[in-house]
C-alpha cells in the first residue's frame, strides 16, 4: 500500500509539473501601447491604428499576445511615453513631434512645403529614406521604428482676413507649437510666433490674445476651432509624421515569427491611420465651411510664395543643430518620390 501511494504521489506530482510547464508556456506576452489620441476609431488616427495593430496582432498569434492599448495619454504625455519605451516600462507607443526631443535628425521631416501630397511622403517614409532613419533611431536611442504613422498636413488658420500670400500674415500672432523649427517658419512669414498650450489654444483665440494657429483640418475640426477662427488656407506647409516604437530589448525577445508579425501589423495599422487622418481631413474642410469658415485652396504659384519665404530659414536652422546629411537624404528620397508618381 505504501508503494502504491508513493508511486500515485510521484504520479501527481509528474502531471501537476507538467500542469505548471504548459501554463508558463501558455501565458501570452503583453505588450503595453500607449498614444496621446483619443480612442475613437473614426476620429482618431492612433485610435484607429492601435485598435487595428490589437486586432491582427491577436488575432495573427492566435492569442498567444496580447496587445493592451492605452490611449488618451493614459500612460502620459509624448515625452513620458517614448522615456517610458526607452526604459522598457511600457512596450510601445505611437509618439510624434515629442520624438526630436530624443531624436534630433527627426525635424527634418519638419521642414516647410516639402511634401506635395500624402502619396509623396508615404513613398519617402516607406522607402528607403524611411529604413535609414529607422536605424538610425535604433542606433542612438535603442528604440526601433515599426512603421511611420501620420499626424496629417497643417494648415493656417485665423480671425483677421484671408491668406493668400506670406504678405497677408504680417504682424498677425500665430500660436505656434514651441519648437524652433515652427517658431522660424511663422517668422519667415512675417507674422509674430506664439507659443501657447493645446490645452489653452481655444480660449487664447476666443480671447483675442492671438489671430491664428496651425494644425491638420482633422485636429481643427475635433477642437471646435471653426467656432473661434473665420479663415483658413489649405497650404499644407507640414507634413506631421507618427512614429510606432518598440522596446528594442523586448523586440529582441520574441520569437522571430512574432517580430515579423508586429513589423507588418504596425505597417497596415498605419495604412490605416493614414486613411482615417484623411477622410476626416477631407470631410472636415466642408464641415468647417458649414460652419461659416471661408477656406481657401492656394494655387501653386501661390504656394511657391510661401515656400521661397519659409524653407530655406528652416533648413539652415535644423543644419545648425543635425547638419545637412539628412536633410540632403530627404530632399534626395523626396525628388525621387514625385519623379516615380509623375511616370
Amino acid at each position: 500500500m505504501e508503494k502504491k501511494k508513493i508511486v500515485l504521489g510521484m504520479v501527481i506530482g509528474f502531471f501537476c509539473l507538467m500542469f505548471v510547464v504548459v501554463s508558463a508556456k501558455a501565458a501570452p506576452i503583453e505588450i503595453k501601447l500607449g498614444h496621446v489620441d483619443p480612442a475613437d476609431v473614426c476620429i482618431s488616427k492612433k485610435g484607429a491604428a492601435g485598435a487595428t495593430f490589437k486586432g491582427l496582432v491577436e488575432g495573427g498569434s492566435g492569442g498567444s499576445v496580447v496587445v493592451k492599448v492605452f490611449p488618451a495619454s493614459q500612460l502620459g504625455n509624448e515625452r513620458e511615453l517614448i522615456e517610458g519605451v526607452k526604459i522598457g516600462t511600457i512596450q510601445m507607443a505611437f509618439v510624434s513631434g515629442a520624438i526630436a526631443g530624443f531624436y534630433k535628425p527627426a525635424q527634418v521631416l519638419d521642414i516647410p512645403y516639402l511634401f506635395a501630397s500624402g502619396p509623396v511622403a508615404w513613398k519617402v517614409m516607406d522607402g528607403w529614406f524611411g529604413s535609414q532613419m529607422a536605424y538610425d533611431v535604433l542606433k542612438q536611442t535603442g528604440m526601433r521604428v515599426l512603421a511611420y504613422g501620420e499626424t496629417g498636413f497643417r494648415n493656417f488658420t485665423n480671425s483677421a482676413r484671408p491668406i493668400k500670400s506670406p504678405a497677408d500674415m504680417k504682424g498677425m500672432k500665430i500660436r505656434v507649437m514651441e519648437t524652433p523649427v515652427y517658431v522660424n517658419m511663422v517668422k519667415a512669414l512675417g507674422a509674430a510666433p506664439t507659443p501657447i498650450a493645446w490645452s489653452e489654444v481655444y480660449t487664447a483665440l476666443q480671447q483675442k490674445v492671438v489671430d491664428g494657429q496651425e494644425n491638420p483640418v482633422a485636429t481643427i475640426v475635433q477642437a471646435k476651432l471653426y467656432e473661434v477662427q473665420k479663415y483658413m488656407i489649405l497650404d499644407g506647409h507640414s507634413y506631421g509624421c507618427d512614429f510606432f516604437l518598440i522596446n528594442e530589448k523586448f523586440y529582441q525577445s520574441l520569437p522571430k515569427d512574432t517580430q515579423e508579425l508586429l513589423k507588418t501589423s504596425a505597417y497596415t495599422s498605419a495604412v490605416v491611420g493614414r486613411g482615417v487622418q484623411h477622410l476626416n481631413s477631407a470631410t472636415g474642410v466642408s464641415l468647417c465651411q458649414e460652419k461659416g469658415m471661408q477656406v481657401y485652396g492656394p494655387t501653386p504659384a501661390e504656394l511657391a510664395q510661401f515656400k521661397a519665404a519659409t524653407q530655406k530659414p528652416v533648413r539652415d536652422y535644423v543644419a545648425s543643430q543635425v547638419g545637412t546629411e539628412w536633410i540632403d537624404k530627404l530632399m534626395k528620397a523626396v525628388g525621387e518620390a514625385e519623379a516615380a508618381l509623375a511616370k
